[in-house]
């Protein structure tokens, strides 16, 4: 129960590593908001953890919407009287050959990845300095870190979330709030359904592990930088990439 007593918010919250990550914390004892544009996913999320007791609430918003994240803040203090820990999790991805990339593409992926860590984590932290500190988690990932063909929107987005982790970790420090990412490899998540089987074979391969990730090994990191645990460690961007990166 390493999270006991305390109140997260998880953007992305109902699919993937965000669904993930929000049992997760429940199981360590948070109550979770958990946020996320589907209502349908996002709502039967919420109805599988209460069956016994109120341990999440589900928000609509829309990360990319000054608004809609003040709300989901809000949201969590109507609820549950605080704000402790936010894991921005909400992200999409794409792929083209960089000349031939739509600028609305490249905005629209800049927008969720990268201005909606931002508006979240600007809604957030005026509640948590109210309560002495608190612990973002960004979801950044692999491709922040390393470049790969016809991903350039999405790995500018991920190294923007690599490097303003650093530079809030530093910000915030004083305030006792800690700032950092996990960066995922591929993990089976539903973003990598209908692939074809040659194209997940290669993914593989580049995982010296031998295998992809499950969405339960980023949530346990996850968890374990909200935590108590990690007490003395911000601006971190710790991989989860079963190797990926280290050749």
């Amino acid at each position: 129960m390493r999270l006991k007593g305390k109140v997260a918010i998880v953007t992305g919250g109902s699919s993937g590593i965000g669904k993930a990550t929000v049992k997760d914390m429940v199981a360590e004892g948070a109550k979770v908001i958990i946020v996320d544009i589907s209502e349908e996913k996002g709502e039967k999320l919420v109805e599988t953890i209460n069956r016994e007791e109120k341990k999440a609430v589900y928000c609509q918003a829309d990360v990319t919407s000054e608004e809609d994240t003040i709300k989901m803040v809000e949201r969590a203090e109507e609820e549950f009287g605080r704000l402790d820990i936010l894991f921005c999790n909400a992200g999409i991805g794409d792929m083209a050959v960089t000349d031939e990339l739509e600028k609305n593409v490249w905005q629209k992926i800049i927008d969720v990845n990268l201005t909606g860590v931002f508006l979240s984590i600007k809604a957030a932290i005026p509640v948590m300095k109210k309560t002495g500190g608190g612990s973002i988690v960004n979801c950044a990932s692999i491709l922040g870190h390393v470049g790969q063909a016809q991903t350039a929107s999405y790995t500018a987005s991920k190294g923007g979330v690599v490097n303003m982790t650093r530079a809030l970790a530093a910000e915030y420090a004083q305030q006792n709030i800690r700032v950092n990412a996990v960066c995922p490899g591929y993990i089976k998540t539903p973003i990598l359904d209908g692939l074809e089987e040659e194209m997940l074979e290669n993914l593989i391969a580049k995982h010296p592990i031998g295998r992809l990730g499950e969405p339960e090994e980023v949530a346990k990191a996850t968890t374990f930088l909200a935590s108590e645990d990690a007490s003395f460690i911000t601006g971190e961007n710790l991989m989860v990439d079963g190797g990926y990166t280290a050749v």
